[in-house]
């Protein structure tokens, strides 16, 4: 594994910067640095797209929407929904989980994890059962069995589901993430970003990769022309999909194991670091 610190782990002509927030852009305070916010500028500046790839819903996406600067586009809820930042969070793309198999993961887990309870996050907001830990930033979500709140009343007629939680409130992270994908990986794509057993649970084959293959296809970018950034499992797929990555310094050891580089902490601002080091290179400085 290369370190953000060789001059030749980094990309010559990058054309697109793919970067995870929560433990990755973000500090732990959830604050984006001044020195992470002119590297962004800087990048965009010098011709480089930035992407926001994150497992936030859209409408959790206000603690970067001022630190946009050229096109705003985020991907959301772990490669669910694409939004766009500049036009206050508008929908562009949905990639959705099925209702029917939302209940067949819930039963599956629920069978190889008693205790488990669920929350769903829909296009128009989150809501979640009575055992479920309640969204701090959602005090008016409703709160009721997982198989009330994915009822609809005609199919076909409800919101989008974008994204099912599934927590545990006894078991390790990683070991309810593997009887989870044992039970129900079949159904649906399961990852976790939380340091707790929480799990994330989108439609089969959905993954921040799989959006942002989509969205720089749709650009004529190929993924070598792409500089990834993660911390957490929810990132592996992407981070092997892009030509050039980077696990952060706090980041998992699958995602470590993912990346081809590494860099330094969130706390530190590692991406910042490598952003800087990628103009330098162009401008020819290292």
């Amino acid at each position: 594994m290369t370190s953000a610190t060789d001059p030749l782990s980094l990309p010559a002509h990058p054309r697109l910067i793919a970067t995870d927030l929560d433990g990755t852009l973000l500090r732990d305070d959830k604050s984006v640095s001044d020195r992470t916010i002119a590297a962004l500028a800087a990048a965009e500046d010098a011709g480089i797209e930035v992407f926001f790839v994150t497992g936030r819903p859209p409408s959790w996406m206000g603690i970067v929407r001022d630190h946009v600067h050229g096109h705003g586009l985020a991907i959301c809820a772990n490669g669910a929904a694409v939004v766009d930042l500049h036009a206050g969070g508008k929908l562009l793309e949905v990639h959705p989980l099925d209702r029917e198999k939302a209940l067949a993961v819930v039963r599956a887990v629920r069978d190889a994890a008693p205790g488990a309870s669920f929350a769903v996050e829909l296009t128009t907001g989150i809501s979640y059962e009575p055992a479920y830990p309640p969204f701090r930033f959602d005090p008016v979500a409703a709160v009721a069995p997982a198989e009330k709140l994915l009822h609809e009343e005609e199919p076909g007629q409800g919101p989008p589901v974008i994204k099912l939680l599934a927590f545990h409130p006894e078991l390790a992270p990683d070991g309810f993430l593997t009887l989870a994908r044992t039970s129900a990986g079949h159904l649906a794509s399961i990852t976790r970003s939380s340091p707790t057993a929480l799990l994330e649970i989108s439609g089969l084959g959905v993954s921040k990769a799989s959006t942002l293959a989509l969205c720089c296809a749709e650009r004529g970018i190929s993924s070598d022309e792409v500089v990834a950034f993660g911390d957490m499992p929810n990132d592996v797929e992407m981070l092997t999909w892009a030509g050039t990555s980077f696990a952060m310094g706090n980041a998992h050891p699958d995602v470590i194991a993912a990346a081809s580089g590494r860099t330094v902490a969130n706390n530190e601002d590692g991406v910042a670091v490598v952003i800087e080091q990628i103009l330098a290179r162009r401008a020819g400085l290292i």
